[in-house]
């Protein structure tokens, strides 16, 4: 398992070759000229013209291209044209906020996912069934920032039981990572369902039954282990969908995150930040991707990585 992992990690190298060349392109057809905005409205045509010589925006993008891609590898990011500040330790002290929000999220998301799932499951096509699924669509379809708008309402300004933005003490995790997790509740319960209902039907479980086994021996020792595969790589999938799609939420709740640093890095045409941030979240998608091939293995032992 040691050697393919390895392979694995070399063979993201090429993959992020390619992202670079994506995120890089994007950043450089946004509308705007970054240091217009960085001279301000009163700033001369040649004070402009100056500032891009100084940020390096007068060159080909093919060699803008390549001393991103070098400054990449050896790890500078750059530094932030809105603030002056290194975009590293901009990046680092809003990945931890988005991080827990994110962990927080899918935490509560797959006890509620699964619980939901395994219980439509067990009662395939009767009421419970359809009163779980109906629950999961209804995640699935509420907009998260209107649930988000809703939360605060009650709890924050009517009950004032907890705050409306900012992240100061856990507490404040309790609604944006409800509002952050609704959906993704609602695809594991789907997903759990699904894959659950497939392998009830197997000849092992009903073999099992036959042999005298308590029923909720049956379905969380044999068949939850035997679905699992495929919700590992669902919850993998969301998990990366969270770290890099809380931006709404995050503006919502005005949370000191990626996402909130990646919306004011666009608004300003921040080419460091948004290219910085961009390969971060394509780095964190692989990564999960990796982390999920590897757990197959925990689950599953009979899968061999060659």
């Amino acid at each position: 398992m040691t050697s393919y992992f390895f392979r694995r990690l070399m063979a993201m190298i090429p993959v992020l070759v390619i992202i670079s060349l994506f995120v890089f392109g994007f950043v450089h057809v946004l509308p705007g000229d970054p240091a217009r905005m960085l001279a301000g409205e009163d700033a001369t045509l040649a004070d402009v013209q100056a500032l891009r010589q100084t940020l390096g925006l007068d060159q080909p993008l093919i060699v803008q291209y390549f001393t991103f891609l070098k400054n990449l590898v050896t790890g500078d990011l750059g530094t932030s044209l809105r603030t002056g500040e290194p975009v590293y330790d901009m990046l680092a002290r809003a990945f931890m906020p988005t991080f827990w929000l994110s962990f927080c999220a899918l935490g509560w998301s797959l006890v509620f996912g699964l619980f939901i799932g395994v219980f439509s499951a067990v009662r395939h096509g009767r009421f419970a069934d359809r009163v779980g699924m109906v629950l999961a669509v209804s995640g699935i379809s509420m907009p998260n920032f209107w649930l988000g708008i809703l939360l605060m309402q009650l709890f924050s300004l009517k009950l004032n039981w907890l705050g409306t933005s900012g992240f100061e003490k856990p507490q404040d995790l309790i609604l944006p990572s409800i509002t952050l997790g609704s959906s993704v509740a609602a695809v594991m319960a789907r997903f759990t369902r699904s894959s659950l209902v497939e392998v009830i039907r197997e000849d092992y479980i009903r073999t099992a039954r036959a042999k005298g086994l308590a029923p909720r021996l049956i379905v969380w020792k044999h068949a939850l282990r035997n679905a699992l595969i495929p919700i590992v790589t669902m919850t993998g999938l969301q998990f990366g969908f969270l770290l890099g799609g809380s931006i709404v939420i995050e503006r919502v709740f005005r949370w000191p995150g990626l996402g909130s640093v990646l919306v004011e890095a666009i608004d300003f045409r921040d080419y460091a930040v948004i290219q910085a941030e961009l390969m971060l979240f394509s780095f964190e998608f692989l990564l999960i991707n990796l982390v999920t091939d590897i757990l197959y293995g925990f689950i599953n032992p009979t899968i061999r990585y060659k």
